[in-house]
């Protein structure tokens, strides 16, 4: 039997493993910086492992488990992420979260799950194995600055050759891995800004001077920075997600706040979005005579598939195809949301796959909905599509 037959018959009897792990997260989920309990009963897992575990690597609850197989090669790192979102839950599912205001509405529970499970296996299987193995189990994906910059900061990557993850996607139909070469997920920005005027009687505006008036042109100008300022090719968007200027309706505002957020699909678009950003403010300030404060920060970058690691890890599976793979491995467009995986991805030449999990019944709903349900066939699938890459990899002493 082969290095990849065994990991698949072993990942098979352990599926059921994978649903519990899951289901147990899913019922107990912590929001970023939070995530003590998760933590904790992922270190426990690999207590009475032969691994070395180390625990609150970086900027939270991050984890990082080294897996030595005492033989020469290459070192491959996987990651998942493990966070929930302050969302209260509404699926109706007997293991729906415990937590009021907190859910696993993104599917990190799943990618936990499964990666915890491969680790257990990998580490069984060690005499068949070389090199090392590094499973990062990442906090505080959700929200930034992210757990990945910061675990990186403290050593996660050290002395690894290529890292590979995976998302699952109920956009994207369970039994498919997809997969786009290149950038693959937007890079994020946001901006925060407070425009000061001057408050006043609403029967007498000219002795006023209305930021609620200026802070509209603003909200319509900044739309035209996609239309008219990028290349129609490039990817780019800007979306005005709060805009707080309560108060009478007899009074006008003398100060109003708002926020943005910005995606773009290259560093490039990024900076041009920055510099048009504040090029309106500043002339908003010269047509109004307001001022401004502007915090504007630019957090997740570009997720960058390497193009070398994709041919191999998709060649891989193609090559070792299982019965769960109904419907096979395709390329896939970019996808608009941004993740800190690209931080990773910067550092050391990788992949970030995408494993379809389209429930069979009902509704497919976006991530971070509240009724956000997943298919968990998607976790052996996943499984198995990473554990064809290792064997190859160990094969082949890395990335041919």
């Amino acid at each position: 039997m082969s290095l990849v037959d065994e990991l698949y018959k072993r990942l098979d009897e352990k599926e059921d493993q994978m649903i519990e792990i899951r289901r147990h997260f899913h019922e107990n989920p912590e929001v970023s910086f939070e995530e003590k309990e998760t933590a904790q009963y992922i270190a426990d897992f690999y207590k009475d492992l032969d691994c070395d575990v180390r625990t609150n690597v970086g900027n939270g609850y991050g984890l990082v488990v080294t897996i030595d197989t005492g033989k020469e090669g290459k070192t491959l790192a996987l990651r998942a992420d493990f966070d929930a979102l302050p969302i209260t839950e509404d699926t109706g599912l007997d293991f729906s979260s415990k937590k009021e205001g907190a859910m696993h509405a993104c599917g990190h529970d799943a990618h936990t799950a499964y990666l915890m499970v491969l680790a257990q296996t990998l580490i069984e299987m060690k005499d068949q194995l070389s090199g090392k193995f590094v499973i990062i189990h990442q906090n505080a994906e959700e929200v930034a600055p992210g757990g990945a910059k910061s675990m990186i900061e403290d050593g996660a990557l050290d002395g690894v050759d290529n890292i590979i993850a995976l998302h699952v996607m109920t956009n994207m139909p369970t039994g498919g891995v997809f997969y786009h070469e290149g950038n693959a997920h937007t890079g994020r920005s946001n901006f925060k800004v407070k425009i000061h005027g001057k408050g006043g009687h609403a029967s007498s505006p000219h002795q006023a001077n209305d930021t609620i008036v200026a802070a509209s042109y603003f909200v319509t100008e900044i739309q035209s920075v996609v239309s008219r300022r990028l290349n129609p090719f490039d990817v780019g968007s800007i979306t005005i997600g709060n805009f707080d200027a309560a108060g009478a309706n007899n009074a006008i505002q003398g100060e109003v706040t708002l926020g943005g957020d910005v995606r773009a699909m290259s560093q490039e678009v990024r900076d041009i979005i920055e510099h048009e950003v504040k090029a309106k403010l500043e002339g908003l300030k010269n047509s109004f005579g307001i001022t401004y404060d502007l915090h504007y920060e630019n957090d997740y970058p570009v997720a960058y598939n390497d193009p070398k690691v994709t041919e191999f890890a998709i060649k891989a599976i193609k090559d070792h195809p299982f019965d769960q793979l109904t419907e096979g491995v395709d390329t896939e467009q970019p996808q608009p949301p941004s993740d800190d995986i690209a931080y990773f991805l910067q550092e050391v030449p990788g992949l970030y796959l995408w494993v379809g999990a389209a429930p069979k019944d009902g509704e497919a709903y976006p991530h971070h909905h509240p009724k956000f349900v997943m298919d968990e066939d998607a976790m052996l699938i996943a499984a198995k599509s990473v554990a064809a890459f290792i064997g190859e990899y160990v094969e082949n002493n890395g990335v041919e």
